[in-house]
């Protein structure tokens, strides 16, 4: 019942748009997780977050060859040392998946805020 709701609700809305501010409104829906990821290197940063993705790529070959020393060695020594370059190497990938994460929840609340502002900008000219 609430997405025949939400249909009514755009449909009010996109009739007292004008042909631009609706095409707007379209292009400000609900994404994907692929649209979303691939806004990622849309926004002002892009350049980050592709270093990012790198420094990430370049972790996980990295973690591919401390798991295979560690496999590799019998000595405790060089086990406790690779098991703290693997850590070192898993929280350095995971941290760049959060700062990833949590610029695609920026932007869908970006996207959010705009249109609350679309619609209060509609519904003040319906006042008017």
């Amino acid at each position: 019942m609430k997405n025949n709701e939400m249909k009514d609700i755009d449909e009010l809305i996109k009739e007292t748009l004008s042909q631009e501010e609706a095409k707007f409104y379209e292009e400000l829906d609900e994404q994907n997780l692929i649209e979303m990821f691939g806004g990622l290197f849309k926004a002002k940063n892009s350049w980050l977050i592709i270093a990012m993705n790198i420094v990430n790529i370049v972790a996980l070959v990295l973690l591919i060859y401390v798991i295979m020393q560690f496999l590799g060695t019998d000595n405790t020594n060089e086990l406790i040392k690779w098991f703290a370059a693997g850590c070192t190497c898993m929280s350095l990938m995971i941290m760049v998946k959060l700062f990833s994460w949590m610029q695609m929840d920026k932007n869908a609340l970006l996207r959010e805020i705009k249109r609350l502002e679309l619609q209060i900008s509609s519904l003040a000219g319906k006042i008017r």
